[in-house]
């Protein structure tokens, strides 16, 4: 089946670690609706693996010579999907999140978008959350990391303030949480931050 699909897809599988190959096997098997748990294989390699798999695929997704092609469309279709449903359940890497979050927007799979959402929620850190705002360009998902955040406490959010990449990411998130969601904790923390910057700065600075 893979050869089938051409070499760009032929030559990245190939790249595939026994354990990785063995892994989405038995992802194929098994039912799509089946419950899905963490996989202690797993890990950050297998995440850039399948990544890049699920890249080569949806480039192969434009070819005209696919496309004319059911039974390959239907195989590269499966094969995406078995990607996008490891990565969606065992990921928790800002790049991942963007490139699965990127499709459902290209196409326009809003219920897939919302599940993305929750387990943004459930599985990412604040800080892999914010990466996610200053690695994405689309306003899309921008503002659903944004939501996220907001929905976190303010204890996680407030040791962000003090990180050179993601401090004005938590002043947005935390000014959200205040004004749309009415958090007196909120605008303390952001309260703080203020005091702190204008006691190390100076009155005249």
């Amino acid at each position: 089946m893979i050869k089938d699909l051409g070499g760009r897809v032929a030559s990245v599988w190939e790249t595939l670690r026994p354990v990785t190959k063995k892994m989405l096997v038995g992802e194929m098997r098994s039912e799509p609706s089946a419950p899905r748990t963490s996989d202690p294989q797993y890990d950050a390699h297998a995440d850039w693996e399948l990544s890049s798999l699920l890249f080569a695929l949806d480039e192969l997704s434009v070819s005209k010579d696919l496309k004319n092609d059911a039974n390959k469309m239907s195989e590269m279709s499966k094969l995406a999907a078995v990607c996008v449903r490891m990565l969606e359940t065992q990921s928790a890497s800002a790049e991942i999140f963007i490139q699965l979050a990127s499709r459902a927007v290209r196409n326009n799979d809003y219920a897939r978008l919302d599940r993305l959402a929750d387990r943004l929620a459930e599985r990412y850190s604040a800080s892999e959350i914010a990466e996610i705002i200053r690695q994405s360009d689309s306003p899309q998902i921008r503002a659903l990391a944004y939501e996220t955040l907001a929905m976190l406490p303010v204890s996680t959010l407030e040791p962000l303030l003090n990180d050179s990449l993601y401090g004005e990411i938590a002043i947005n998130a935390l000014s959200q949480k205040a004004y749309e969601f009415d958090s007196e904790e909120a605008n303390a923390a952001l309260e703080r931050m203020r005091f702190d910057s204008f006691g190390t700065e100076g009155p005249n600075n």
